[in-house]
């Protein structure tokens, strides 16, 4: 029996504000499907002030369920100074085609499966139980700057129900609900993925809207200038995923949707079927007690549940591999910017071997690379974007 075995010394990655879809290079390994940012760390970031679990979600641009699943040890409500906070590093990609957009409601995250290989990953809000998101296969059928909101009756209706009547038709700008943007997908009914007013920002990763898919405005404005009319998307609902990343089995499990509830045995039926599925239609000899509590916790996060024996002659077809220059890598690139009182420098992520109290680091076997007073080193670290669009994200006149 072959049981992955965690690291004897934990390995935190110390993260600065960021306000980045996360962007990860595909699996190197032709059946792998976890991707990461980080390998072999856990990524986490200290509150530099009493805050609230939305404040950090938002910072970060994850989802509002995704960062409480994450942190079920602290109050979402009150974050103290200095306290560390769990965030996203290594996700299994939904079993879907890896091309277009795939959307996840389980998860409350789509993947989008860009031309240039790399894999963007945007938190986004659901339809609530009575609203639900359909499944299925769908492309973009238009793309809309500054769209109109015109609410359905049935929408009317239920505002001037709780007091909160609608126009019929609401014009672009901040309080409109389909922010700047919105992606309108082939679907009957007038389903879109489109942004957000500034009323539900903190929607964002729930399961909240009328059907439509909510992004934050930064991510809706960066997806929309990445794709095109026609795009293919996915849209699918799988609570537990499975993958393989370099010969270690991972499962990753999400809470049931509102209205939805699964039972013990039904989860662990379906996460047996797919570590079956994984594994050539083979059971492993895995680790039963790490399934259990992932299936238990729910925390989203990808749990190491397996490691495969691998010969000689496969090592080294896998070292002949990674050996092969991939141009679609975007590789680390560190550089000095020297400060003043004119440039403003976006906090970057950086490396060092232990947390202090007054800088942004980085818990590695790496060398220490403390922040400045005078000069910054920045890190670009492997999965970060250089540059996006920058936009508020709402509509200006």
């Amino acid at each position: 029996m072959k049981i992955r075995v965690s690291f004897a010394v934990t390995i935190l990655t110390l993260l600065s504000q960021s306000s980045f879809a996360t962007v990860y290079n595909p699996p190197i390994k032709l059946h792998d499907s976890v991707v990461a940012e980080y390998p072999n760390e856990i990524a986490v970031t200290r509150a530099e002030k009493n805050e609230t679990l939305l404040d950090v979600a938002r910072r970060f641009s994850l989802g509002q369920m995704e960062i409480i699943r994450l942190n079920q040890d602290l109050d979402r409500w009150l974050i103290k100074k200095d306290q560390i906070i769990t965030l996203p590093n290594k996700r299994v990609l939904p079993d879907s085609p890896h091309i277009g957009i795939t959307l996840n409601i389980a998860e409350y995250r789509m993947y989008y499966y860009s031309t240039d290989g790399k894999i963007y990953s945007f938190a986004h809000g659901v339809g609530r139980q009575d609203w639900n998101t359909p499944l299925g296969k769908t492309t973009i059928q238009k793309k809309v700057k500054d769209p109109v909101w015109r609410p359905p009756e049935s929408i009317r209706r239920e505002h001037a129900a709780n007091g909160d009547p609608l126009p019929e038709v609401v014009p672009a700008g901040i309080h409109n609900p389909l922010g700047a943007y919105a992606l309108y997908l082939n679907l009957p009914g007038d389903y879109r993925i489109h942004g957000t007013d500034i009323d539900k920002i903190f929607g964002i990763g729930m399961q909240i809207t009328h059907g439509c898919v909510r992004m934050y405005p930064e991510d809706i404005d960066q997806l929309y200038h990445l794709v095109s009319e026609g795009t293919p998307v996915y849209i699918v609902k799988q609570p537990i995923k499975v993958g393989w990343l370099d010969n270690v089995l991972y499962i990753e499990s999400h809470p049931d949707l509102e209205g939805e509830e699964t039972t013990v045995e039904q989860r662990l039926a379906s996460a047996l079927a797919l570590i079956q599925k994984a594994n050539n239609y083979e059971l492993p000899e895995f680790n039963q007690m790490a399934l259990k509590e992932a299936l238990e916790k729910q925390t989203g996060n990808p749990t190491e549940i397996y490691e495969r024996t691998v010969s000689p002659e496969e090592a080294e077809v896998n070292e002949a591999i990674l050996a092969v220059p991939k141009a679609s890598i975007v590789e680390p690139a560190v550089k000095t910017i020297a400060s003043s009182t004119n440039t403003k420098v976006a906090p970057k992520r950086q490396t060092a071997s232990k947390v202090t109290e007054k800088s942004k680091v980085v818990v590695t076997k790496k060398t220490i690379v403390p922040t400045k007073a005078k000069v910054v080193t920045v890190v670009k670290p492997i999965g970060k974007l250089a540059s996006k669009p920058v936009s508020s994200g709402y509509h200006k006149p």
